[in-house]
């Protein structure tokens, strides 16, 4: 995985302090991964937005709670078997991701069966987007 393959699309803005810092500590630790915040704007709004921002070479990955649901190891897999692939990680809003927009999404994933905020969806996914790489990489990192 080459984190400069990989953009994060995210809807809404983070405004805790401490979920902040954590991500910050992982951008650091994954440079050249970018992360786009799209304002609020309802699903269709939002749909429309990330379609918007979508790269012509990006694959459009989407979280949704009906996704497919990964171990770590597994996940890394699934990254490096994107090879060169650019993807584009989707997390919608507070009213979910339009289904026409789920639709068009080359795969889905779930973080968890559970629900998240926006906010932690994003910190999670850093984390194992972290994590991955350290798996792929040999590193101490997963235990």
């Amino acid at each position: 995985m080459n984190p400069s393959r990989i953009r994060i699309l995210a809807v809404g803005k983070v405004r805790k302090d401490w979920v902040l810092e954590g991500i910050a500590t992982y951008l650091k630790r994954l440079p050249g991964l970018q992360v786009l915040e799209l304002r609020d704007a309802g699903k269709e709004r939002e749909a429309a937005a990330i379609l918007e921002a979508l790269r012509p070479d990006e694959q459009l990955v989407v979280l949704a709670e009906e996704g497919q649901t990964f171990d770590s190891p597994a996940f890394a897999q699934r990254l490096e078997g994107s090879g060169s692939e650019r993807l584009a990680l989707v997390i919608g809003g507070a009213e979910g991701i339009d289904p026409a927009l789920k639709a068009k999404a080359r795969w889905k994933l779930s973080l968890s069966p559970m629900t998240f905020p926006h906010e932690l969806a994003r910190l999670l996914l850093l984390e194992q987007l972290y994590r991955a790489l350290t798996i792929q990489q040999g590193g101490p990192y997963h235990k």
